[in-house]
């Protein structure tokens, strides 16, 4: 009879291994709990028995997977499997070209500028209301504007320093003046040292030694009422905002 306690083991000690690769590899953490989680998923359908499954095994278990999740996860799912089987297991992927998920080309919905300033007289609260307007001026996606930082603003080459972007990589966006002086004006605000939206929990008192930034929960939220408060109809998938310029 197979020992149940040592099935249980041997997941336990090949998914700390699997969670250390990840770390090495410097996977932005979204993509490291993805790649986790699909490692769960899977022990949790095979009985913690995912070392030596067939191609078989692997056809009924992204089948049900279709059915009830959507591509994205039965995309993520297989690219963690493939990592947990390069990198823990030390063999080569079994199953080449076995799911082949469909195309889809969206382009993000597109806010015009009188939408934006719609948006952006709807927003009360200061903190947001900067925020969003410098996510729209700068064409960032959420995380990228909760991780700007005071240092990350190039006044003199009017620019900005954006860390950490998709992909791992760093890029520079153009700064416009009116979101400089916005940004600037903000700043004298709260004066935090180092972030430049630090999290409003503390009030004005507590912004100035935050240690985090806005967020992000509050942030989509207030984004969502302000979006339903304008009766904009668009659907907005990372921000408000797109690449285009604000008048000035």
């Amino acid at each position: 009879m197979e020992d149940l306690s040592a099935v249980a083991a041997a997941f336990a000690h090949n998914y700390q291994s699997h969670l250390k690769h990840l770390t090495l590899k410097s996977l932005q953490p979204k993509t490291v709990e993805a790649y986790s989680r699909a490692i769960r998923r899977l022990g949790e359908y095979f009985d913690q028995r995912i070392d030596a499954l067939t191609e078989a095994q692997l056809v009924e278990y992204f089948t049900d997977l279709i059915e009830s999740h959507s591509w994205s996860t039965v995309k993520l799912d297989l690219y963690g499997l493939k990592f947990y089987y390069e990198h823990v297991l030390k063999q080569p992927w079994l199953a080449p070209g076995l799911i082949k998920p469909p195309r889809s080309q969206r382009l993000p919905d597109i806010v015009t500028i009188a939408e934006a300033d719609r948006l952006f007289l709807a927003t009360r609260v200061h903190s947001y209301h900067v925020f969003f307007f410098t996510l729209y001026s700068l064409g960032l996606r959420l995380g990228e504007g909760l991780r700007l930082r005071v240092g990350d603003i190039d006044a003199a080459r009017q620019r900005v320093h954006i860390r950490d972007a998709k992909g791992n990589k760093d890029r520079l966006v153009p700064l416009p003046q009116a979101t400089y002086r916005l940004l600037q004006a903000f700043w004298q605000r709260h004066r935090n040292p180092s972030l430049l939206f630090p999290n409003r929990a503390g009030g004005l008192v507590g912004a100035r030694t935050a240690t985090t930034p806005l967020d992000l929960g509050g942030v989509q939220t207030t984004l969502r009422k302000v979006v339903a408060g304008c009766g904009l109809k668009k659907t907005f998938r990372r921000t408000a905002c797109a690449t285009v310029t604000p008048r000035t």
